[in-house]
């Protein structure tokens, strides 16, 4: 329903016309969710719970839950979207992101009977049919970048800041995924890389790629996503630390939950 009524014209306009005020709501329930997620470890993953109902297989939870984002993005800047060029490269890295995690991360998974609440799933197509309708509407139909944009510092750092984050997420990834050799179950300790300095490199990289995303475009949606993500992922990167710290009494006490030296 809410996909249908991001792209629903009467709907679609009354957004564009207040996206500023909208987005700076969006960002005040960002502002709550994080704390929230002081209180309360988000279950999926390593924290999911039957208690919080209904199961679904975690490869197809996050197909489901990540496809919108890439979806909506590829509709509103480029199937409907005002051709602007700088808008359309800016939206092809929010699409590289998203076509890993729809479609390249959940066949990487390893574990073949994770479940995650489906719950979270549909909180999480929520989250990214409003993130994802904030970013694609503004790029599709308000930015008016002009092309000397390509060599603004902020295009040039943030397209590199953006380029590091997708890179530190990866290889943490496949780092996790290849701790347990072919039949085995349960957790190891990670070693290696920032994994010596931090409990989620994975985490700090998504952290990075949307700072960088947010400099590289440069307007209010963008960077209401780098909040967001703020906003997700520190509190969880808190709660790995502590599962981590909980499970195995050698964890290696100096490192920081996600931001190197620093927290």
């Amino acid at each position: 329903m809410l996909g249908f009524l991001l792209v629903y014209q009467p709907v679609l306009e009354f957004i564009i016309q207040n996206i500023d005020l909208i987005t700076w709501g969006w960002i005040a329930l960002a502002v709550i969710m994080f704390v929230v997620l002081q209180f309360i470890d988000a279950p999926f993953g390593r924290h999911a719970a039957k208690k919080f109902g209904p199961m679904i297989k975690n490869k197809w939870g996050w197909m489901l839950m990540e496809a919108p984002s890439f979806l909506l993005i590829a509709y509103l800047v480029f199937a409907s979207g005002n051709g602007n060029p700088v808008a359309m490269i800016v939206g092809a890295f929010w699409l590289i992101h998203y076509a890993n995690r729809t479609f390249i991360f959940p066949f990487r998974i390893k574990s073949r009977n994770k479940l995650m609440p489906v719950f979270i799933v549909f909180s999480a197509i929520f989250f990214n049919l409003m993130n994802a309708g904030l970013n694609g509407l503004y790029l599709g139909n308000v930015a008016d970048y002009h092309h000397s944009w390509f060599y603004d510092w902020r295009f040039i750092l943030g397209a590199g800041i953006f380029i590091v984050g997708f890179g530190i997420n990866y290889w943490a990834d496949e780092k996790l995924m290849n701790l347990r050799k072919p039949g085995e179950t349960g957790y190891k300790i990670p070693h290696g890389g920032l994994f010596n300095y931090i409990s989620s490199p994975n985490l700090f990289g998504e952290i990075i790629e949307w700072t960088g995303f947010a400099v590289m475009a440069w307007n209010l949606p963008a960077a209401s996503f780098a909040i967001w993500t703020c906003a997700n992922l520190v509190p969880r990167a808190a709660a790995h630390h502590r599962f981590y710290l909980e499970m195995f009494s050698d964890y290696p006490v100096h490192r920081k939950r996600v931001f190197p030296f620093l927290y």
